[in-house]
């Protein structure tokens, strides 16, 4: 806090005042220097896009005449104008005013302190503006304008230094290069039987596997990893029965893979490590599964009636009784059960990224979602970015990302309304906190705070970009406790510049070394502002310096900037 004490008068002129006690405007006027004031802060800042006025004054013993009244009105005044604030009233002891007045009444013996607090919205003339204290005499009908006093010097402006680096968010996407997969076939067997039949072998799922085994013998993006085979038997039968008879069907299922694959020439065809079998036994929990999901009628009797058998060997003969009384678990349920179920685990390797450079130019239309949203990374430039998330937009209609993405890279070319449309479009296939963030972004730069900051609050979970977003709201709100918290852990210009407007300036400095931004003409500008702040001339003139020979404009800033006013005499400019 800096204080412009307007002196006490000298002894023969205090002893002239108190005389004076009876006197009128004139004379009040005439020592109007012994109020004293104290203004906090001094010089102004601007914080939120507004000016807030402390002022501390005081009024000394027998200056007041006791049927004066005096109003104070602060005022920023500039080249182009001036702003009054709030007027402020204060009568003697023996004033007469007006029924609606609301002024503070100051004793003459003893005189009267006083606190005064207003705020003006910020306008930029008033960078280079002082705040004068005009006061207004008055008697009965009569007027008099006091001499004005200076009380501060113009206003920093230090906040509209920061970026606007909004961080809008790319959609990522989900491509693996090598994923795993498996070929599934479910071989049946008669009662009692572990002997592959030629006619199962027709089943759609074993063709399938037969044709896709032949079809990836040569193919190099496949890579088979091994045959996982799982044996059942049907839960009628005695138990050690059924237990060696999913043996043994393991063992034909395997015979049958293993005729396919050196049928096929694969190399792991007679290697038993390459197969796992898991006989199983007789299939309890798929018999009850396979009878709830069936329709016929008695199923919730039927199930009743064998879960009343824990012993093993009974159950197994009520199972008989039931599929000799119901056609439904005889024809439909039991057969299932009866099976192997054969897996070959193999890892499949997607396009390189050549690969899906070249196709997403050829053929967009042969790949993937994933594979699309891939290419576009894998290139810096932003025209051919667009081209393929556009592509992915028209192919993949329904998948928000391309949209929000688009969207993105229009962000980056500055065509704001176009990617503002992105966003909404991403958000219309899918309401997502991405897209959303990223029209907070949007509504931040056009100057709607309150809606930004809407956005940023339902998009949270996006990511630590959201809470970087609402720090800069935070910043040009004046909030700068909230802007530290929500910039926490990033280097960047605004955070540093977050943390110097909230006092901490070695803490600004430490951020700014480790921010991108530190060597540029504004990063060497916000670091002659610390080195002010710290009373650091030496490296207020080496950073002004390097700023200015990066952009001239900041030479003429620098000279009106009040956060040099200690220095302003060997700035070095």
């Amino acid at each position: 806090m800096e204080k412009s004490h307007l002196k006490g008068i000298v002894g023969s002129l205090a002893v002239a005042l108190v005389v004076a006690g009876c006197g009128g405007l004139g004379k009040m006027n005439k020592y109007v220097s012994t109020i004293t004031y104290t203004v906090d802060p001094n010089p102004l800042i601007v914080q939120g896009d507004t000016v807030h006025v402390n002022i501390n004054g005081n009024f000394p013993g027998k200056y007041f005449y006791k049927k004066a009244q005096v109003e104070l009105t602060p005022t920023l005044t500039y080249a182009s104008g001036e702003t009054p604030m709030k007027m402020a009233g204060f009568q003697g002891e023996k004033a007469t005013v007006a029924s609606n007045t609301n002024y503070t009444t100051v004793p003459y013996e003893t005189g009267k302190s006083f606190t005064y607090n207003d705020k003006v919205a910020y306008t930029p003339a008033m960078e280079e503006s002082q705040l004068m204290l005009k006061i207004l005499g008055k008697q009965g009908k009569k007027e008099k304008p006091f001499d004005a006093v200076k009380l501060a010097d113009g206003v920093i402006t230090t906040p509209y230094l920061m970026l606007s680096d909004d961080k809008v968010i790319l959609a990522k996407d989900n491509f693996v290069r090598v994923t795993s997969h498996s070929a599934d076939a479910t071989i049946h067997y008669l009662v009692a039987s572990e002997v592959v039949r030629p006619t199962e072998l027709k089943d759609q799922d074993v063709k399938d596997v037969s044709a896709w085994l032949k079809n990836s013998a040569k193919n190099q993006r496949i890579v088979i990893k091994g045959a996982t085979i799982d044996a059942y038997a049907s839960p009628e039968g005695e138990v050690h029965m059924n237990e060696g008879l999913a043996d043994k069907r393991a063992a034909s299922a395997k015979k049958w893979l293993q005729g396919e694959l050196t049928k096929n020439k694969y190399a792991m065809a007679k290697d038993n490590a390459f197969y796992t079998l898991n006989p199983r036994g007789e299939d309890w929990a798929g018999f009850k599964a396979a009878t709830q999901a069936s329709t016929f009628a008695d199923k919730d009797l039927v199930l009743r009636v064998l879960e009343m058998y824990p012993d093993v060997e009974k159950r197994e003969s009520e199972i008989k009784n039931m599929a000799a009384t119901y056609k439904e678990v005889a024809e439909d349920i039991l057969p299932k059960l009866r099976r192997s179920e054969v897996k070959v685990n193999y890892d499949l390797t997607g396009y390189s990224d050549d690969e899906l450079t070249q196709l997403s130019k050829t053929s967009p239309d042969s790949l993937n979602v994933e594979e699309l949203l891939k290419a576009a990374t894998l290139t810096s430039d932003l025209n051919e970015q667009l081209r393929i998330y556009r592509e992915c937009e028209r192919i993949h209609p329904t998948d928000y990302r391309a949209s929000n993405n688009v969207g993105y890279v229009l962000f980056q070319q500055g065509k704001m309304a176009e990617a503002e449309a992105a966003f909404q479009k991403a958000n219309s296939i899918s309401d997502n906190p991405v897209s959303t963030n990223n029209l907070g972004a949007i509504a931040r730069q056009k100057g709607d705070r309150k809606k930004a900051a809407d956005l940023f609050k339902k998009a949270a979970a996006a990511g630590p970009e959201v809470k970087y977003n609402q720090g800069i709201v935070d910043i040009q709100n004046g909030n700068y406790s909230s802007a530290n918290a929500n910039m926490s852990g990033v280097n960047s210009f605004n955070a540093a510049l977050a943390k110097m407007l909230g006092g901490d300036a070695a803490g600004a400095q430490r951020i700014l070394d480790a921010a991108p931004e530190k060597d540029s003409a504004k990063g060497h500008y916000l670091a002659a502002i610390i080195a002010a702040r710290t009373n650091n001339g030496d490296a207020v003139r080496n950073h002004l310096g390097m700023a200015v020979q990066q952009d001239a404009s900041l030479r003429e800033k620098a000279k009106k900037d009040l956060e040099f006013r200690a220095f302003k005499d060997n700035l070095g400019l």
